[in-house]
């Protein structure tokens, strides 16, 4: 099977350089459909969905292969191959920010930048460093989920989203969740909130953006300017957007920082 039947791949535009969208947890490719096209004029976008996301195919999933985020790191790294890119710019929101950065450890020709949106490369507080949520609250937020995933998903979607002013958005998020396959979607959320990647950020050598909302409940302000300040390559803005989806929510704000950081 080839990375582009499995993941769902779509190459759009006909610009030399590439950017290819990668999609958060419990997300698909069609989150970006409000950032994507202004960039279909310069360059050639690649979307994707992870196995066991939007239209992948899922029968391509395997529970050695993603028990951690290396495995997905390894799809992103399949598709880059069979598309043949080097030099890519690479954006990621949430989970992807760290699959992006594990990815580019491993092939670092194949990325020109990285681009973060609401990074976390560990959710779970240690000592000095506070990701956010204690091991007890991860542990019962994966509970409910594995129990409820209907539930999990109506309490969660409204809190990740923000910005209750448009609370179409969090119907949108929450539909996206309810799509995906209740194991899949409790094996990719162990895999993604009980992982610490903090080790990883001093290796990663590719120019980096990293982009960090207000208020988000998923990653915090502080949790940005650890990323920033571990990552020996890159930038913090910090966006006027709230909430830990601004792609959604505030489009033509990551439209506007992505430009800038790229020209």
């Amino acid at each position: 099977m080839t990375a582009i039947h499995r993941n769902n791949v779509k190459v759009l535009g006909s610009g030399e350089q590439t950017i290819m969208f990668a999609h958060g947890y419990g997300c698909d490719q069609s989150m970006w459909r409000h950032v994507y096209p202004a960039f279909l004029d310069d360059y050639k976008v690649v979307l994707f969905d992870y196995v066991g996301s939007g239209e992948s195919d899922a029968t391509a999933f395997s529970t050695s292969r993603y028990s951690t985020l290396h495995g997905y790191a390894l799809d992103v790294l399949d598709i880059m191959e069979e598309l043949n890119l080097r030099d890519a710019h690479f954006v990621g929101h949430s989970v992807s920010a760290m699959i992006g950065a594990l990815a580019s450890i491993d092939a670092s020709d194949r990325f020109k930048t990285l681009t973060m949106i609401g990074p976390s490369p560990c959710y779970i507080n240690s000592g000095d460093y506070q990701g956010g949520m204690q091991r007890a609250d991860v542990e019962s937020l994966l509970d409910t989920l594995e129990s409820n995933h209907v539930a999990w998903a109506a309490t969660m979607a409204p809190a990740i989203m923000g910005n209750p002013e448009t609370p179409e958005l969090a119907g949108e998020l929450e539909a996206s969740f309810c799509r995906m396959d209740p194991f899949l979607a409790n094996h990719f959320a162990r895999v993604t909130f009980l992982s610490d990647n903090r080790a990883d950020l001093p290796k990663v050598k590719t120019r980096t953006l990293v982009l960090q909302c207000q208020r988000d409940v998923i990653a915090g302000t502080s949790v940005g300017k650890y990323v920033h300040e571990w990552l020996p390559n890159s930038q913090l803005v910090m966006m006027d957007a709230t909430g830990h989806c601004p792609h959604m929510s505030a489009p033509l704000e990551v439209i506007k920082e992505v430009r800038k950081f790229l020209t």
